[in-house]
């Protein structure tokens, strides 16, 4: 599963694909039609296509360059300790049973799992707990 999220760290979106598919093979997907000032992510999204997408949406991108590159490309180190907030969001979802242990084998069943995890966690801002 591949997911984006805000600089709250809050679910925008994501996308199902097979365990041993690559990484960043959804990321230009996940970020057509996105807006954003800096987009963050591991290594496993360093690539040329990956960074010239997040370029031309106008945004930096905060990836740390995995070590084959001849040239590493340079990233904000303080702005990529932000990333935890991505990861926190990870964990919110696997709080949820039947989206860790994954219950759901059908692909759509997960989707739909998965979809209304999300929609919880951001719901959860508006619950009054006074």
């Amino acid at each position: 599963m591949h997911l984006l999220a805000d600089e709250a760290g809050l679910p925008v979106a994501f996308r199902i694909t097979a365990g041993q598919a690559a990484e960043y093979a959804q990321a230009v997907a996940l970020l057509e039609g996105r807006q954003a000032e800096a987009v963050i992510a591991d290594k496993g999204y360093d690539s040329t296509e990956i960074v010239t997408t997040i370029e031309a949406l106008g945004a930096v991108a905060v990836i740390p360059p995995r070590r084959h590159w001849k040239q590493p490309r340079s990233y904000d180190r303080a702005l990529y300790k932000q990333r935890n907030l991505i990861e926190r969001c990870f964990n919110r979802l696997k709080q949820f049973r039947r989206f860790s242990t994954r219950y759901c084998r059908n692909i759509e069943a997960f989707r739909s799992c998965t979809a209304l995890a999300c929609a919880w966690i951001r719901l959860q801002l508006y619950v009054d707990t006074a």
